[in-house]
C-alpha cells in the first residue's frame, strides 16, 4: 500500500507529511511528527491521554486516521503555551498539583482548553462531565477540577 501525502495545520504552522492509511493520527504526531507531547494511554480512545482539537473539537488522536487531517487545523498540547510562557491551564494544573506521572495531563489540558473555548464559566458539574472521558490513575479528580475552576477565573479576569 502506498502512502497518502497530507497537508494540514497543526499548532498554527502548515504541515505536510506521508503516512499510511490505516495510521493513526497519534502515530503520526509521535512517530513521524516528533511531537511526543501528546501520550497513548489506551490506543482504544477510553482513556483521553491522546487528546487534541480537531478544527476546534475534542478528539482522541489514536482514534483519527492521519489522512483524516487533511486540510483540517489541529491543535496538541505543544500548541496551548505560548512563546511568553505557559498557558493559565498548564500553569493551575502545577499551581494546584492536578498532576503526577503525566500521562493524562496532556489530554487533561487539551479537554479543559475545549472545555473553557465553549464554556468560559463552567459550573463544578459540568467540569467532570466535560471531563469524563479523562482518566488518570495518579491524582484523583479533585485537583484537576480545581484547576480547571481556577483557570476559568483567571481566563476570566484577563478577558
Amino acid at each position: 500500500m502506498s502512502k497518502v501525502h497530507v497537508q494540514t495545520t497543526i499548532n498554527g504552522e502548515a504541515v505536510e507529511y506521508l503516512c499510511e492509511p490505516q495510521q493513526s493520527f497519534l502515530d503520526v504526531l509521535r512517530e513521524d511528527l516528533l511531537k511526543q507531547g501528546t501520550k497513548e494511554g489506551c490506543a482504544t480512545g477510553d482513556c483521553g491521554a491522546c487528546s487534541v482539537l480537531l478544527d476546534g473539537r475534542l478528539v482522541c488522536a489514536c482514534l483519527m486516521l492521519g489522512v483524516e487531517a487533511e486540510g483540517r487545523t489541529l491543535t496538541t498540547i505543544e500548541g496551548i503555551a505560548s512563546d511568553d510562557g505557559l498557558h493559565p491551564i498548564q500553569q493551575k494544573f502545577l499551581e494546584h498539583a492536578a498532576l503526577q506521572c503525566g500521562i493524562c495531563t496532556p489530554g487533561f489540558i487539551v479537554a479543559t482548553k475545549a472545555l473553557l473555548d465553549k464554556n468560559p464559566n463552567p459550573d463544578e458539574t459540568t467540569i467532570r462531565y466535560w471531563l469524563a472521558g479523562n482518566l488518570c490513575r495518579c491524582t484523583g479528580y479533585d485537583k484537576i477540577v480545581r484547576a480547571v475552576q481556577a483557570a476559568a477565573e483567571e481566563l476570566a479576569q484577563e478577558a
